[in-house]
């Protein structure tokens, strides 16, 4: 079940991005990085299609990842290697001049579209091939961040682009960027999103019993000490949803209306109760 819905996202994220790329930003002429960025250069100095410059780039970076990063690597990149340049080339014939002639419009939607896409195949942990590649054989090889690498191979493509796409063009790459790292920022953490909250008060017994029997919440008691009366006493910490922290406020102003509640938003949360489903204990099973 768990590999078909990661076959699933994996097509329909290429199909997405490809949608955006071969109906938007292409037809707009929109500088971008990645295997697609080469693409478009190429595509300028020689005329060749950005799909079979991206066919053959993403074949080539395949197979020295799979050499070098292995097995594991190569089924899950396998996917976006191949039907990614497929699926641009049957978007830019369906829609040769594009969805729109406004440029901010292409700008927009193109970025959405990317952004969405991407974000799908990332989600799963799948990999979208092309230029993820060199990052990766670099991080192994040599330990270079990957972050770092791969925005220095962005920066050469879109630098090759400048030369002929202009100025206006680059701003507006700019916002592309912006748009589609944001949405690929807000769709990796979707729904994994949880609220911290750490309460200091006097009564952090009856508290913490309050929350795991009145919230079903579990509660993590941390020894503290006072800065300005030097007294011990406990913290409770507990993960929640958004929904549940006017619940928990609540229940904390009932029973110590003086407590002290610290909450953060924390972007994900692994484990018993979140990633793997509840257990409960017995007190003299936990020992």
């Amino acid at each position: 079940m768990k590999r078909g819905v990661t076959i699933v996202s994996v097509f329909l994220g290429n199909t997405l991005s490809a949608l955006g790329i071969g109906g938007f930003l292409i037809p707009a002429g929109m500088m971008m990085g990645g295997a697609t960025g080469i693409g478009l250069a190429v595509n300028h100095y020689t005329g060749i299609p950005v799909s079979a410059v991206l066919a053959v780039l993403n074949v080539v970076l395949f197979l020295i990842g799979a050499a070098i990063l292995g097995k594991a690597f190569a089924l899950m990149t396998i996917i976006s290697t191949f039907y990614s340049p497929f699926i641009l080339e049957v978007v830019q014939r369906t829609v040769p001049a594009g969805l729109t002639d406004d440029r901010m419009l292409a700008t927009i939607m193109g970025g959405l579209l990317v952004g969405l896409g991407l974000g799908m195949v990332l989600r799963v942990g799948a990999s979208t091939g092309g230029m993820d590649i060199p990052p990766l054989i670099l991080k192994k090889k040599a330990g270079i961040p990957v972050g770092v690498s791969m925005y220095a191979f962005d920066f050469c493509i879109l630098a090759a682009q400048a030369l002929f796409s202009g100025l206006e063009k680059m701003l507006y790459s700019i916002i592309l960027i912006i748009i589609y790292t944001t949405v690929i920022d807000k769709l990796m953490t979707i729904g994994t999103s949880q609220m911290q909250a750490k309460i200091i008060s006097e009564n952090y017994e009856e508290i913490n019993r309050a929350i795991q029997q009145k919230l079903d919440r579990g509660t993590t008691l941390v020894a503290i000490k006072g800065g300005y009366l030097e007294k011990e006493s406990y913290e409770i910490m507990t993960i929640l949803s958004t929904r549940e922290l006017t619940k928990l406020s609540g229940l904390v102003m009932e029973l110590d209306p003086k407590a002290f509640m610290i909450v953060n938003r924390v972007n994900e949360v692994r484990g018993r109760g979140f990633t793997l489903g509840k257990r409960f204990l017995e007190k003299t099973d936990a020992n």
